[in-house]
């Protein structure tokens, strides 16, 4: 990262915490020389530091990714997987960044776009983690008709469909069965909830895919949820295309955690085992003999 010289700070609403970490940051950065506030984002602000847990992280994903502004999520919400840094480790975290030790990550996002069969099209929304289409009211299974780039990919009989990015993937996602994605890799996941037949598995396409979904039959009102928020709800004679954004969140991580380290401590992936080394025989440098 260049030289820091402005911060905006982003807090979640109505919580005593946040308010009082912000207050006690705009206090630290001054001490440093460098400007920090905590109203709007400004095209010049060179960090943004995110307070509270993931969803007021993805609340602001949208804005900072189209301002191409560096993303550092501290958490005092309760899970915290975007919101990597914890509470107790904001100044060594802080003084990292501030030194140019952390490598900013690039996060996909999705551009999603409502073509409504009547009437005019709302504006098009964008997603950190993903897009998905929930049934409404109705008892009964959905049927929803995919295409990848103007090709035919299936019928899927479900309560829903999930569009997701690799961030995303250990989200909704993660919970309908879908395979965990490594951030930094660039895909888009298609993931049926609860299908009706088990030949409807979850499909890794490529992020180059433009994805259009069309309800096959009447549904009722099918919701279309954005991060967790709902965008629009769709009719029979609706249309949604999903594609990879064009430009993705800048995030920076924690300086002292991996993300597999992330992943067994927020999901008890594979376990909660400590770190391990690499053994004596893979480490870097080491020939490689043949018999």
């Amino acid at each position: 990262m260049h030289h820091i010289r402005r911060v905006g700070i982003v807090s979640k609403q109505h919580c005593a915490a946040s308010a009082q970490a912000c207050g006690e940051l705009i206090a630290w950065f001054a001490e440093r020389g460098i400007a920090a506030t905590d109203g709007p984002l400004h095209k010049n602000t060179d960090l943004l530091l995110v307070l509270g847990g993931d969803g007021t992280l993805l609340h602001v994903a949208e804005q900072a990714s189209r301002m191409e502004i560096p993303v550092l999520g501290i958490n005092l919400g309760q899970l915290g997987f975007l919101t990597e840094v914890a509470a107790e480790e904001i100044h060594p975290a802080l003084e990292a960044v501030l030194a140019g030790q952390v490598r900013i990550q690039r996060r996909m996002m999705l551009q999603a776009s409502f073509l409504a069969g009547k009437g005019n099209a709302p504006p098009q929304r964008f997603a950190l983690n993903e897009v998905a289409l929930a049934k409404g009211d109705t008892d009964q299974v959905v049927r929803f008709r995919s295409w990848a780039d103007g090709d035919y990919l299936a019928t899927h009989k479900a309560d829903g469909l999930i569009v997701a990015t690799p961030t995303g993937s250990t989200a909704y996602n993660l919970s309908a069965g879908g395979p965990i994605v490594q951030p930094a890799m660039a895909a888009i996941l298609l993931t049926p909830i609860c299908p009706f037949m088990l030949e409807s598995r979850p499909l890794l396409l490529s992020p180059e895919t433009r994805l259009t979904v069309q309800l096959a039959g009447p549904a009722g009102a099918v919701k279309v949820i954005i991060d967790g928020r709902l965008a629009w709800s769709m009719g029979q004679e609706d249309c949604l295309v999903v594609e990879a954004a064009a430009r993705p969140l800048l995030l920076l991580g924690s300086p002292s955690k991996d993300y597999f380290a992330i992943l067994r401590n927020k999901l008890n992936w594979g376990g909660r085992d400590s770190s391990l080394p690499l053994p004596p025989a893979a480490l870097p440098g080491r020939k490689t003999s043949y018999p």
